[in-house]
């Protein structure tokens, strides 16, 4: 199934990255959100207008498949009875700390070992992703000490569109410079990523579940994966190393 694949593309929410909660982290960012923009008036209430404004912009986020920058997200969406010319320039600061509301997010135990193996072997790596956020997987990639593992980045909030748009997975090829046909995907969620690869092309699309909790939607005719793993430490046993790596 992989032997001629040359690329390999990787979600990263759900699939090198999960959220583990942790309620005095969780307040210290409603703390600090509140702070920096200004916010008067009870916690709960100020968030919960959040959450409407928040579930108003992924419903037709997803409707569209299109993804807003970050300064639109919040000063359009999120917080538009706020200056924009005040919300605008904290809109990196302000997304960090609306997903630290949820908990950390921490990789996978096994990412980093696989990540630097898959490169070993010779494949180029990329990530395509949807996510709101347009710095903090970077960050996070160059901490970890595998941003020079990676050679294509695709993030939604950049590029503007999102999984399962044929257009990002498409534009991930692009930029790594690899046909789709000998491009692999592996995502953890059946409906969103296993139909946007298929139509572009990819030749393998793999799905990662989390043995401990139920699929996130069920997969339809056209979700279903080539393979489902349990770990990303299978990579490497779907893998194997290509002529020229290691």
């Amino acid at each position: 199934m992989s032997s001629d694949m040359e690329a390999v593309f990787l979600d990263v929410g759900g699939t090198l990255r999960i959220v583990v909660p942790d309620e005095a982290f969780q307040a210290a960012a409603r703390l600090e959100f509140m702070q920096l923009v200004g916010a008067q008036g009870p916690e709960d209430a100020f968030f919960g207008q959040l959450e409407g404004r928040w579930e108003e912009y992924r419903a037709q986020s997803f409707s569209r498949l299109r993804e807003a920058s970050e300064t639109e997200l919040w000063t359009r969406w999120l917080l538009p009875d706020f200056p924009a010319g005040k919300i605008g320039p904290l809109h990196g600061r302000l997304t960090r700390l609306w997903r630290d509301r949820d908990g950390r997010r921490v990789p996978r135990p096994d990412v980093k070992a696989t990540v630097l193996e898959l490169s070993r072997r010779g494949y180029r790596l990329g990530i395509i992703a949807n996510t709101i956020t347009e710095t903090e997987i970077p960050d996070w990639l160059d901490e970890d000490g595998l941003k020079d593992c990676f050679q294509a980045m695709v993030l939604s909030s950049i590029v503007g569109w999102r999984k399962p748009c044929t257009e990002i997975f498409l534009e991930a090829c692009r930029r790594i410079g690899v046909e789709p046909a000998r491009c692999a995907y592996v995502g953890d969620n059946p409906a969103r990523d296993v139909p946007g690869a298929r139509k572009a092309g990819f030749g393998t699309v793999l799905v990662l579940r989390d043995p401990g909790k139920p699929p996130k939607k069920p997969a339809g005719a056209d979700a279903a994966a080539d393979r489902v793993i349990g770990s990303c430490g299978e990579l490497l046993d779907i893998f194997p190393p290509r002529k020229g790596g290691a």
